[in-house]
């Protein structure tokens, strides 16, 4: 097969692009629709039609290694976007170019459709991209839908199907469990094909989150080097595939995973699969988060460029053992303290089986008459006397085997009828396919809102994964976890339509639900139930590369062995929040705190709307650090933690500060220093250029005996 160096007369492109990068596809005279360029754009559109076909190095016996949506069955070689059967049987797909358009959809936002169609049925998919040019990233969906006569069977259906040239790929991805959430893996892929993917149906991400970085050519760092970032909004299984083909190419396949998802579809409905986002940076990996945080804030979080409530927990106060008179204490010690809310977490309902520990009562949402004669209602006024808000945790796609729900409704609990139950922290999950239980999840939520239409902030947490699954209403059992998904979208939808300003925290047991897909309705994300703060340095650098501060909850506990300050100084980096004691802290730890409270207060809008550069990594150096650059270049706010207590370990040499404006003076002061303590950065008469602090760099003086420095970098005016 000849290979074509440039477009052949009649070829359509269709190009989309943001302000730095493109996505070019080409139409050719049969109308097959390939991937000819990713990457940076070229200054003249015109010379995209000379583009070869994307690199190829020898023969491509389908023509179609570059299809922009690979179809399965008929002349393809490689793993499929797209793998249907049809209402006759026919087990094969192919997909022509009919058209395309592009109209404007928002401040910045490109979207393009292209449509495709198979010859021989009436099958149709639509390939979506929203080009959102400020912040140079690019959404991609598909939507699927057929008028043949009979219900088809898609057993595979992705988002996306990129395909990219380079010399080396090197795949960063994130791996873990509970409290051990995001730890890194790089590894150079090779022909054949690498997968990620979740079959966890709830809590999909528990071992690995469905996001990573691509670079090309050579490994990037923080500043330099070709990389993509991509990331799947979708909080159930998805399966994310790596393919290097035989021409050394490289195909990202990224969508719902297939596992026992066999999907049926009538005619004329019509199937949306999750967003794929993705940035290309040529300016490393700090570049490419730096472009998801500015997205994200602008044009998917609720209130992402807004504000935020710092609150106090009582979960390592009290766990399930409190009544009134306790919480009502921990309400004035929160108000003491200087936090905005106080969230009351597990344990307070149930009342023919009283939730005193984890293994009763999820569903039975009624204040427990014992611990709460008064009801929620008299804890809200309460903590609102105190001078705070008051907030409620909630779980409420989950069921306990010991609750009035299960009794009375084990038809709503996805189990096998033949098996027996088998439990994730002594729970199951409710199906969420069925109707019915959306609406009574739903009057969980609205249910209380109603009554307390002043209760300040929402808890939504999610602990169990689904074993033997099977639905008792849903007709297509391989449905299933899909469609679970798409209940749980359903519900927080209408939530969020009727409090659109309500906080919510989205948690599952720690992170095993962080995605783009269930943040679009929730405020804030809990990163892990670790709270040590020496390993939220990790954590929280990991979760960076694709979530902005101003959605990571970071909480001061007493988990580890690191003092208040380090703890503290942690927890800044994003949304802090309290789960202590705060009648066990020393006056000078209550001092501290308070203090830290209101420098916060001053400085969390660059934290939050700042662009974060990394400086320094805790996995090559004794000391992580990094800091937040406001719009403006004349704020930033600089973080650096020791990390390894060796000998002598510290900060022996300067570090070289990012994203400051070179032409401009500024004067550095520490922050949030110890009572009885000395900062031993005695600079606030010193001033240095930006270029200075960029080339040369400045010196934290971190060591063994000031283990976390907080610095404030400010312009002379």
């Amino acid at each position: 097969m000849s290979l074509l160096t440039q477009a052949a007369p009649g070829d359509t492109h269709v190009v989309i692009e943001t302000g730095q990068t493109a996505l070019v596809i080409r139409i050719d005279k049969e109308q097959i629709p390939t991937i000819v360029h990713l990457g940076t754009k070229l200054r003249n559109a015109a010379e995209y039609g000379t583009i070869s076909g994307n690199g190829k190095r020898g023969e491509d016996y389908t023509g179609i290694y570059n299809s922009v949506y690979t179809p399965a069955g008929s002349r393809n070689l490689l793993e499929p976007a797209i793998q249907v059967t049809h209402a006759d049987g026919n087990p094969s797909l192919d997909l022509h170019y009919v058209r395309h358009e592009t109209q404007p959809a928002g401040d910045g936002v490109v979207l393009t459709k292209v449509y495709l169609k198979d010859p021989q049925y009436p099958f149709e998919v639509t390939l979506h991209y929203k080009a959102y040019q400020q912040e140079d990233v690019i959404e991609q969906w598909a939507t699927i839908r057929h008028t043949e006569k009979k219900p088809i069977t898609m057993q595979k259906y992705a988002s996306a199907n990129l395909y990219l040239p380079a010399q080396t790929y090197y795949l960063t991805h994130f791996h873990g469990d509970w409290a051990n959430e995001m730890n890194p893996s790089e590894v150079q892929l090779t022909e054949g094909i690498k997968v990620l993917d979740s079959k966890l149906g709830t809590r999909a991400d528990l071992f690995q989150p469905p996001s990573f970085l691509i670079s090309l050519n050579q490994p990037a760092d923080e500043d330099r080097g070709d990389v993509i970032a991509g990331t799947l909004a979708w909080s159930g299984n998805y399966q994310l595939a790596f393919e290097v083909d035989p021409l050394h190419n490289l195909r990202i396949i990224p969508g719902i995973n297939p596992y026992a998802s066999a999907y049926s579809l009538a005619p004329n409905q019509e199937f949306t699969t999750p967003s794929f986002l993705f940035t290309y940076s040529s300016h490393g990996k700090g570049g490419a988060s730096r472009s998801l945080h500015r997205w994200a804030r602008k044009h998917r979080i609720p209130q992402g460029q807004g504000n935020r409530l710092t609150l106090l927990n009582n979960w390592e106060a009290t766990y399930f053992d409190f009544n009134e008179e306790k919480l009502s204490a921990l309400f004035k010690d929160g108000k003491k303290l200087g936090v905005d809310l106080f969230l009351l977490d597990d344990g307070w309902f149930g009342n023919k089986y009283p939730r005193n520990n984890d293994h009763t009562s999820l569903g039975d949402w009624q204040e427990n008459k014992k611990k709460l004669p008064h009801g929620l209602g008299y804890l809200v006024k309460e903590a609102e006397s105190s001078g705070i808000k008051f907030g409620i945790w909630l779980e409420p796609e989950m069921v306990s085997p010991k609750s009035e729900l299960y009794e009375k409704h084990a038809d709503w609990v996805i189990k096998l009828p033949n098996r027996q139950e088998y439990y994730f922290r002594n729970q199951l999950v409710l199906d969420l396919t069925n109707p019915k239980v959306q609406d009574f999840v739903y009057d969980v939520v609205n249910g209380i809102m109603t009554k307390n239409p002043t209760l300040g902030y929402i808890k939504w947490d999610c602990n169990a994964v689904i074993y033997n699954a099977y639905s008792a209403t849903n007709p297509n059992q391989s449905n299933l976890f899909v469609d679970y998904v798409q209940g749980l979208y359903k519900v927080v939808e209408r939530i969020r339509a009727k409090y659109p300003t309500l906080p919510m925290m989205l948690c599952s047991g720690g992170g095993g639900r962080v995605d783009y897909g269930a943040l679009r309705y929730f405020t804030e994300y809990w990163p892990s139930d670790n709270t040590d703060g020496l390993e939220r340095v990790f954590i929280q650098w990991n979760y960076s590369y694709f979530f902005p501060a101003i959605a990571s909850c970071n909480h001061v506990t007493d988990w580890g062995k690191q003092p208040i300050k380090f703890r503290t100084d942690v927890a800044m980096m994003g949304k802090i929040g309290y789960d202590i004691v705060v009648s066990k802290l020393t006056e000078p730890e209550l001092q501290f705190s308070q203090e830290a409270l209101k420098t916060y207060d001053r400085i969390k809008p660059i934290i939050w709307q700042g662009d974060q550069f990394r400086l320094s990594s805790p996995y090559t150096s004794d000391v992580a650090s990094l800091m937040y650059v406001n719009e403006a270049q004349d704020k930033a706010v600089w973080f650096s933690y020791l990390v390894k207590n060796r000998y002598k370990a510290g900060s022996v040499a300067p570090i070289k500060l990012k994203g400051l404006s070179p032409d401009k003076k500024y004067t550095i002061q520490e922050l949030n220093v110890y009572p009885g303590t000395k900062s031993e950065i005695n600079t606030s008469t010193a001033t240095y250029s930006g270029n200075y602090l960029m080339t040369i760099g400045f010196n934290p003086q971190v060591s063994s005996r000031r283990e976390s420095v907080v610095l404030e970098v400010s312009e002379v005016k």
